[in-house]
């Protein structure tokens, strides 16, 4: 187990190889804790309170790409439960987590250190980390960790709820772009995925990062951060620090939102610094389309322009692999003056044997509608 951090790391000095460059490192780890990042409270989102929750939710998205939510519906309890069993299972004996460890990409419930590019990035980050599918539930519980012997049930039981929450906070979201009920539903928010990060305390925290900046690829992400300090967003050319609040989670729009919305919503840029004091562990909850959706900005919100062309999910994420997260890049290889084949916006070409089918990409009952004829 040399290369999980939380098997090797206590009372060893930093290791070159997670000594980042000068200009990436973290340095004076003293930054602003943003209090005004928006604390939105759910309660009554059903009711009296939903236009001016859905206002508050339109315009943290547009500024930060962050918020806060409180008032959700998930108990203290289940979120004790479940950041209890999360904290055991990086605790537990090398022979009990050399189980969960795999360098296999097609293992879908694998525990693996830095991330997925480990042998061929050029610093690793200072993290554990285990991630699993959530959704279909009765499908993918059976690879779970049998360690501890809660997991399978607290954490089943937060992945329902974590679902429920995104579901509704996306129908606020499409309430306030003002796109029909159910918008981001079926295939736009089929997948749930779970990432659980364990932070171990670091030697020398001013010299590393536990994630590097980046934007999450998905479509909505449900984040809980336990209670300690780390999570940093990239605002107005400067980082800030996301201060942990009792019984809140934090959300952030991911680069499918911010497509689909023609850039009217943001995804966030963020971080995560170390600390050389306690261990800090998380969980991830991220919402994302089906990998065979098709994405492009919803014609509603498009105006003269779409700042993005249509294209399968999965494409995405294989950019996304392929330049580490590099959010400017990536993002700009799938807007739309990037078409140069004449493929009209809102379009996209799908081969189909020796032959591609031109699909028009309007969302409705018969999404996506196809255009008669193929292109030799």
């Amino acid at each position: 187990m040399e290369k999980l951090v939380s098997s090797w790391s206590k009372n060893k000095p930093l290791p070159e190889s997670y000594i980042f460059p000068p200009e990436t490192r973290p340095g004076n780890l003293i930054v602003p804790t943003c209090k005004t990042i928006p604390v939105i409270d759910l309660c009554n989102a059903e009711g009296r309170n939903r236009t001016d929750i859905v206002q508050q939710i339109l315009k943290a998205s547009q500024e930060y790409g962050f918020f806060q939510v409180v008032n959700h519906g998930i108990s203290e309890n289940l979120m004790n439960e479940s950041m209890d069993v999360f904290n055991e299972l990086f605790e537990m004996p090398d022979e009990d987590k050399v189980i969960l460890y795999s360098e296999d990409p097609k293992k879908s419930c694998r525990l693996l250190t830095s991330s997925l590019n480990y042998d061929r990035e050029k610093v690793h980050q200072w993290r554990d980390n285990l991630r699993h599918p959530c959704h279909p539930l009765q499908d993918c519980i059976k690879h779970w960790p049998q360690k501890p012997i809660r997991y399978r049930e607290v954490v089943a039981a937060l992945s329902i709820e974590a679902k429920k929450l995104g579901l509704r906070i996306l129908e606020l979201v499409s309430e306030g772009l003002g796109l029909e009920s159910g918008y981001f539903g079926d295939q736009l928010s089929e997948a749930l995925h779970l990432f659980v990060n364990h932070y171990p305390p670091c030697p020398d925290p001013s010299l590393t990062l536990g994630i590097t900046k980046h934007c999450d690829p998905n479509l909505l992400t449900i984040l809980h951060q336990g209670d300690v300090h780390g999570l940093q967003i990239f605002n107005n050319e400067e980082w800030i620090g996301v201060e942990p609040l009792p019984n809140a989670f934090v959300v952030n729009i991911g680069n499918q939102l911010q497509i689909i919305s023609n850039n009217k919503l943001k995804s966030g840029e963020h971080r995560v610094v170390t600390n050389s004091r306690v261990a800090r562990t998380t969980a991830a909850f991220f919402i994302a389309p089906s990998e065979d959706s098709i994405i492009e900005p919803a014609i509603s919100l498009v105006g003269e322009a779409s700042v993005y062309r249509a294209f399968e999910y999965k494409d995405f994420l294989l950019d996304y692999l392929s330049h580490m997260g590099n959010n400017e890049v990536v993002l700009g290889r799938f807007e739309s003056q990037s078409l140069n084949n004449g493929t009209p916006v809102n379009a996209l070409l799908i081969q189909r044997g020796s032959k591609f089918e031109l699909s028009r990409l309007d969302h409705g009952p018969d999404y996506p509608s196809r255009l008669k004829g193929t292109l030799e």
